[in-house]
């Protein structure tokens, strides 16, 4: 029997901004809520599926751009004290519920767009999205490779394109980094060395260098630098300088070239 397709839901989240800075995600929120309900921060932790860490690593930073305190640590007791929500996060939560379920009955009748809402939703919020970046990537986490301080991330991008990210541990669990997740990479141009190619196909070296293959779309001068933008695929480019150092030329527009980077010059970040 043929399986049967199911239906597409949209899904989005409400989250809270103070200048830049995206604080007030619905993790977060709901950690806030959690800490009201459990009384302490490393019990909130446990019910919202954070580390002791990052849930205070989060409530520093919401204490911190809030404009105001909104947890507050009790100290002493028999376990060492806890924590309890001010009046004005209190009234933020109760607030931040009721716009998110007003926000969800929105979202609902959107839907009744169908699958091409979806689509164009997503690629206004993509486009909303601006960085001093020149390369911008989205694609789904395929593996994460923790260590004790640094994780590997692997990226999966359009048509077989990968690229490795090297994030510390925090950074991972303050995201919330999963495999399955859709999340974005940023890389500037200047990180970015395009050479001739050593060897064919789409590469991740093991030890942290992206290696990718192309042909070069476009080239520009300043008399100092030269700038290429090289083509991996249909839909997929990446911009960067040429490499001083490497040997021989032919980096002219058609051709095929190289580009390599590190995995530790890949921000990654995600839209929730």
């Amino acid at each position: 029997m043929p399986n049967t397709p199911l239906p597409l839901e949209l899904s989005t989240t409400l989250s809270l901004r103070s200048g830049d800075q995206n604080w007030g995600t619905e993790r977060r929120m709901a950690l806030l809520a959690a800490i009201g309900t459990e009384g302490s921060i490393s019990a909130a932790a446990r019910k919202v599926g954070l580390s002791y860490k990052a849930a205070w690593d989060a409530v520093d930073m919401m204490n911190g751009l809030a404009g105001g305190l909104l947890v507050e640590r009790v100290t002493g007791g028999k376990r060492g004290g806890g924590a309890h929500l001010t009046e004005r996060a209190r009234e933020l939560v109760a607030w931040y519920q009721a716009a998110q379920a007003e926000h969800q009955r929105f979202m609902q009748a959107l839907a009744r767009f169908g699958p091409d809402g979806t689509r164009h939703l997503d690629l206004l919020h993509s486009m909303a999205l601006q960085t001093s970046a020149r390369n911008r990537y989205e694609g789904v986490i395929g593996a994460i490779h923790s260590g004790r301080i640094n994780d590997r991330i692997r990226l999966d991008l359009d048509e077989g394109v990968c690229l490795t990210a090297t994030l510390t541990h925090a950074s991972t669990e303050r995201l919330g980094l999963a495999t399955g997740r859709r999340a974005l990479a940023f890389l500037k141009a200047q990180a970015v060395r395009i050479r001739p190619p050593a060897s064919g196909g789409v590469a991740t070296d093991p030890e942290g260098l992206n290696r990718w293959t192309g042909r070069i779309g476009h080239r520009a001068d300043d008399g100092t630098l030269t700038e290429i933008s090289l083509d991996i695929g249909p839909r997929v480019r990446i911009t960067g300088l040429a490499d001083p150092d490497a040997p021989g030329g032919g980096l002219v527009p058609g051709a095929p070239a190289e580009a390599c980077f590190q995995a530790t010059d890949v921000l990654i970040g995600t839209m929730d």
